[in-house]
């Protein structure tokens, strides 16, 4: 991953460092403007893009967060270095689980989302780079775990939040669609991902284009 940040948050030119990463290595710029955020559970769970710290703290305020899953795991960047130490600052239990969004997640990742979701203290602020795939389809799971239909997980894979599902992040919608056609109304969700789930033999059940491919990975560079 591409970033000036070199690990210093002592002293103010390593913070400055830090800070011009995230904000314009990593895309947080966009970030302060665009939070995209969504509330999956009220009480429970929240989604969002990689949040500053100012952002951090006000859903801390507004939500009484106690728990953040990171799907970008340990990047090594401002925005990562940043995070982590405003989530130390107010308390948090923060839980780094590594996912691509252009592809489908190892069954060994599935099975650990699965179980940080049932075992974190909520409320929950799951979040990813821009919160549009990863953290979409961490919400999707969290909606079966709780007894949702494959249909409604798919509803989190939104336009509304940026995912583009001709993109390679279509995957992901494939994920859900598999359980669907598989095992939906007689096993659920993580009994299905524990028994049944390949990802290696997974068929994209949605085609990509150029444009869309071209949106997430050239301009947005998602991960």
């Amino acid at each position: 991953m591409d970033t000036l940040y070199r690990g210093d948050l002592l002293t103010a030119r390593g913070r400055r460092n830090a800070w011009i990463d995230a904000l314009f290595v990593d895309h947080a710029l966009l970030r302060l403007v665009w939070r995209n955020l969504g509330t999956v559970t009220p009480g429970r769970l929240i989604r969002a893009n990689h949040p500053t710290p100012g952002t951090l703290a006000r859903l801390v305020r507004r939500h009484g967060i106690r728990t953040v899953i990171n799907l970008r795991g340990s990047c090594g960047n401002g925005s990562d270095a940043l995070s982590r130490e405003a989530a130390a600052r107010l308390g948090l239990t923060l839980v780094d689980l590594a996912m691509r969004s252009g592809g489908a997640p190892p069954r060994d990742t599935l099975l650990a989302l699965i179980a940080a979701l049932h075992a974190a203290a909520e409320p929950i602020l799951v979040y990813c780079k821009s919160g549009a795939d990863r953290s979409g389809f961490a919400a999707g799971v969290f909606s079966l775990l709780q007894g949702g239909t494959a249909a409604a997980a798919l509803a989190h894979l939104s336009l509304r939040h940026g995912h583009l599902r001709r993109s390679r992040a279509g995957i992901l919608d494939a994920v859900f669609l598999r359980y669907a056609a598989e095992a939906e109304g007689r096993l659920d969700f993580a009994t299905w991902v524990r028994t049944s789930y390949d990802p290696a033999t997974l068929r994209r059940d949605l085609p990509t284009s150029r444009v869309a491919r071209f949106v997430t990975e050239r301009v947005l560079a998602r991960e």
